[in-house]
């Protein structure tokens, strides 16, 4: 293992990358993109002899540094890591100086970082589909890169795709050519520039039959044309909270803000790729209650490609910060109330995941260890929900708002464009408090970053949105058959969707109700018709948990009808465990498996203990 970041076989600290230039030619029937990458680097190590990047499955032909044909030799593979891509240079290069190596090469079919989707998977049924998702140290299966987000480099690409197709990127267009082959075939070579320096995890790609409508003055929304007008209603605050991001964070340097709703496949809620956040359609609820994932997507823009973690072992500085600035732009929008109120919902989910590992385990530590460890693995809602906490906690302590807003802003502008460590992030918090050391000193530091399971300290979140969904799932917690008549429909017409959701949330968290409950709920608030996939999710969770057969079908189909992980691991999870459900969740699973993100597939496999 070379260098400092425990994923990545490269050395920033000797040679970093400091602009990439990509030039790809998208073949759908090889799965493959072919092409080249030109990398200029700055050297900061005399008498460099050899670079060492990180690869994984790369059909590598050529090295040059554009005079001079260069030697190299891709090392043994590691399963999760890829194969080190040593090149040897021309001859000793010294600190200060540049250089630029152009590699030519082809992906591989099965490159973790892509999914290639045949026309049936896609709405229009016409024309194929293809999308990347690089984070957490996936790049390396697309380019050779240092792929650690303590590398951060600009980049402009050139990619030639069939007509009618398609190609956007994380980055800002700058135009498009047409060209027609020796068969006569037309094809279209679509331009993008990125000017902020970024991290390899936030390279992104993709190509499809594509449209899109203006939301706002800087956004557009991109997606299939049979969902492009639901999406652009469903976002149309897009705006507005960037706005309120930008009085928070300072100004928004990437220029444009567009969203890609993707095909369902696609593993995660959102994906926060500069200039295009990738979107899942289960957020389409008609009613822009799930559009807060937007505004998740949103705050990344100054939280994680701005500042940016330096390794994946500090994710919570990406994701707590990130909830912490996205629960205030709701805030701004909705209210404290709802701020406060969508806080204390996410002590459920930290509460689940921190089950799911095991109290004890040290993927629940808020700062973690990835040596020989795949990011993938460890990843959950634990430094997002356990890094807000913290954040949280640390505002309350500190005066409040008004006095903790400042600091946020002022560590946004210290390390932006940088990648930043905890004890960094730890030092410029005694820095900017100087006057409140000993409040500082108070906290027991070591709880908080090095200890696993729930934080030390849970601040007290307004209960007022809450009371109504507590008061409603104690009593269905305790109601005997006899109650049920005690039920009303509009026990939950007056509840908004965010509450419907605490509120089936926290009936998770008892003990399983009964399959009557479930019945009888169901007669009374029509869950199983819901649309909002938040609330399907957790009431085919509830149906399957109480032993209710009917819920079998209905949350076998939701887990492989989109792949979001958030809802597919554990659908698939509960149905795994029952001996009525097993059966069905696995011969689903195994015949739907060629058809799903390569990542969800391999967590499924382990969920239900295939592999």
């Amino acid at each position: 293992m070379v260098g400092y970041d425990p994923t990545s076989y490269s050395d920033p600290t000797e040679a970093k990358v400091e602009n990439i230039d990509i030039k790809w030619k998208v073949d759908f029937n090889k799965k493959t993109l072919q092409g080249s990458v030109d990398l200029k680097f700055e050297v900061f190590k005399d008498k460099l002899q050899s670079v060492v990047l990180d690869s994984k499955d790369l059909a590598i032909t050529r090295v040059s540094d554009g005079s001079t044909d260069l030697k190299f030799n891709i090392g043994e593979k590691h399963a999760s890591f890829g194969s080190p891509l040593e090149i040897q240079l021309a001859g000793p290069v010294n600190s200060g100086s540049n250089f630029v190596l152009h590699i030519e090469y082809e992906t591989s079919p099965g490159a973790t970082a892509l999914q290639w989707l045949d026309p049936k998977q896609t709405a229009g049924k016409k024309y194929p589909y293809m999308f990347s998702q690089c984070q957490a140290i996936h790049a390396r299966s697309i380019l050779p890169c240092q792929d650690s987000p303590s590398a951060k480099a600009p980049y402009s690409a050139q990619i030639t795709v069939s007509d009618p197709l398609v190609a956007l990127m994380s980055a800002l267009s700058c135009g498009s050519e047409t060209s027609v082959d020796e068969s006569g075939a037309k094809w279209m070579t679509y331009k993008f520039q990125q000017k902020v320096p970024m991290p390899s995890y936030l390279i992104a790609i993709v190509v499809g039959l594509l449209e899109s409508r203006e939301i706002g003055p800087r956004s557009k929304v991109w997606s299939e044309k049979e969902f492009v007008d639901k999406a652009a209603a469903e976002f149309s605050e897009t705006e507005s909270m960037l706005a309120a991001g930008e009085e928070l964070g300072g100004p928004y340097v990437w220029g444009r803000y567009d969203l890609l709703v993707l095909p369902p496949s696609f593993p995660y809620g959102g994906m926060e790729n500069p200039c295009l956040t990738f979107v899942t359609p289960t957020l389409l609820a008609g009613d822009k209650s799930l559009a807060n994932v937007v505004a998740h997507e949103i705050a990344h823009s100054w939280t994680g490609n701005l500042v940016t973690n330096h390794t994946w072992e500090d994710f919570w500085l990406n994701e707590g910060h990130t909830v912490f600035l996205e629960r205030k732009i709701v805030s701004k929008l909705f209210g404290e109330q709802t701020r406060h109120f969508q806080a204390s919902n996410g002590l459920g989910s930290l509460k689940s995941a921190i089950d799911h590992f095991g109290s004890d385990h040290p993927f629940t530590n808020l700062v973690i260890k990835l040596n020989n460890v795949d990011p993938d693995d460890a990843f959950s809602s634990i430094p997002y929900e356990k890094g807000h906490t913290l954040l949280f906690h640390l505002e309350t302590l500190l005066g409040g708002p008004t006095e903790f807003e400042p600091f946020l802003r002022s560590y946004i502008d210290k390390f932006k464009f940088k990648s930043v460590t905890t004890a960094q992030w730890k030092q410029h918090l005694y820095e900017f408090f100087e006057n409140k050391r000993p409040v500082l000193d108070s906290l027991d530091w070591n709880a908080w970053f090095n200890s696993p399971g729930m934080p030390p300290v849970i601040p007290q979140y307004d209960q007022t949105l809450a009371m109504e969904c507590t008061s409603l799932a104690d009593k269905w917690a305790k109601a005997s058959s006899d109650d049920f008549a005690s039920f009303k429909s509009d026990d939950v017409t007056k509840l908004t969707s965010w509450q419907k959701i605490e509120f089936l949330s926290q009936l998770l968290q008892k003990e399983p109700l009964t399959s009557s409950h479930v019945t009888a709920m169901d007669a009374l608030y029509k869950f199983s018709d819901e649309g909002n996939a938040e609330i399907k999710f957790r009431w085919n969770r509830l149906g399957i948990r109480a032993k209710c057969e009917s819920a079998i079908e209905p949350a076998l189909k939701m887990a492989l009808e989109q792949g979001r992980m958030k809802f597919t691991r554990p659908l698939f999870r509960d149905l795994g465990a029952w001996e009525k459900s097993r059966d069905q969740a696995v011969e689903g699973f195994l015949a739907n498996k060629p058809f799903m993100h390569s990542t969800t597939a391999s967590h499924i496999e382990k969920d239900l203990k295939l592999v």
